[in-house]
């Protein structure tokens, strides 16, 4: 891989890094609020009757909060998964960005 390659390709993996960790930065602040409204819900149903309508209610959307908390789980491993995938592509550009320096100077 030439030099002027190298460098054009450490760009867009820095520019892909960069949109990954903005993305799981989105989804971790996402499931924190999440989890947060999981945890008023179980408050705010502690001192009802079990059986009342409200609080079957209740007990649906935690179920649903926790479907969705599983998804941005899965998401956000996937996106860590890339990250991972894309800093050991980055060392690698970075070895070859090296032996083209040694060469062009050699």
């Amino acid at each position: 891989m030439g030099l002027l390659v190298a460098q054009m390709r450490l760009a867009q993996i820095n520019e892909y890094r960069s949109d990954l960790e903005y993305r799981i930065r989105l989804v971790s602040s996402t499931k924190l609020d999440l989890s947060n409204q999981i945890n008023e819900l179980v408050g705010f149903g502690s001192d009802m009757d079990p059986d009342s309508p409200e609080m079957k209610a209740l007990e649906k959307k935690k179920e649903r909060l926790y479907v969705v908390e599983k998804a941005l789980d899965a998401q956000l491993q996937r996106y860590q998964t890339q990250l991972q995938m894309i800093e050991q592509e980055e060392q690698g550009v970075k070895e070859q960005l090296d032996k083209a320096i040694q060469r062009s100077f050699s």
